[in-house]
């Protein structure tokens, strides 16, 4: 049996965005400054590394753990008026869950990931949720992903991973799935990056069940 195991911010959602907005908001209203490469820099790390990024490197003086509360907090509220779907989304979980069991793998703390799931009505669609937080290393360490691995009991080889970051791909890559790279947009992975990735789709739309079979079953030849 197949299986397919989905990250959240910036495949699923378009929220990478609304975590650069609200950490950019945090930093300077509490006396810290913002650099252009911040929010790429926090692509992919847990609470805890970007909270002590947010304290050692944009000079917020507040104690990492209130940093993470107050941003998380902030998250949750502007994700339970509004979440950015992306489009393709709804279809993509739909269509897929009919036939492989689904997991998610996200950098996001379980609090914002629940919300999010609450929010879109998406929770029944993934028999396994996983934040970076409940593992030793974030994205790109392997860590999320084999502990979702864990969880659905699947196997590597028959398992595809659809990611959006370079330190997802990466991640996805490390844990030995297929990747298939949906490249966002405004923070698009370098080439060498999209290199490990086994398929790369412009979106969602294109993203269904004989694709993912057909990617898997040449991954398995290969191997």
């Amino acid at each position: 049996m197949p299986w397919v195991i989905f990250d959240l911010d910036g495949t699923l959602i378009e929220s990478e965005q609304i975590w650069g907005d609200v950490r950019h908001e945090f930093a300077v209203t509490n006396g810290g400054h913002w650099r252009e490469n911040a929010q790429s820099d926090m692509i992919g790390m847990r609470t805890q590394e970007w909270a002590n990024y947010i304290h050692d490197q944009l000079g917020v003086a507040l104690c990492p753990q209130q940093i993470a509360e107050s941003v998380v907090a902030m998250m949750i509220d502007r994700l339970s008026r509004n979440v950015p779907v992306l489009p393709g989304a709804d279809e993509a979980l739909n269509r897929l869950s009919q036939t492989f069991p689904l997991g998610l793998a996200t950098s996001a703390t379980s609090a914002v990931a629940q919300a999010v799931l609450e929010k879109t009505g998406w929770r029944s669609l993934f028999q396994v949720v996983v934040s970076a937080d409940e593992v030793a290393r974030g994205k790109p360490a392997p860590d999320v992903y084999l502990r979702a691995l864990d969880l659905l009991n699947a196997d590597p080889r028959k398992t595809a991973a659809i990611e959006d970051s370079a330190n997802g791909i990466r991640s996805a890559h490390a844990a030995a799935l297929t990747v298939i790279a949906v490249p966002n947009p405004a923070f698009p992975p370098d080439q060498q990056t999209l290199a490990l990735a086994t398929h790369i789709l412009p979106n969602l739309e294109p993203l269904n069940t004989s694709l993912i079979i057909s990617l898997l079953n040449d991954q398995g030849l290969s191997h």
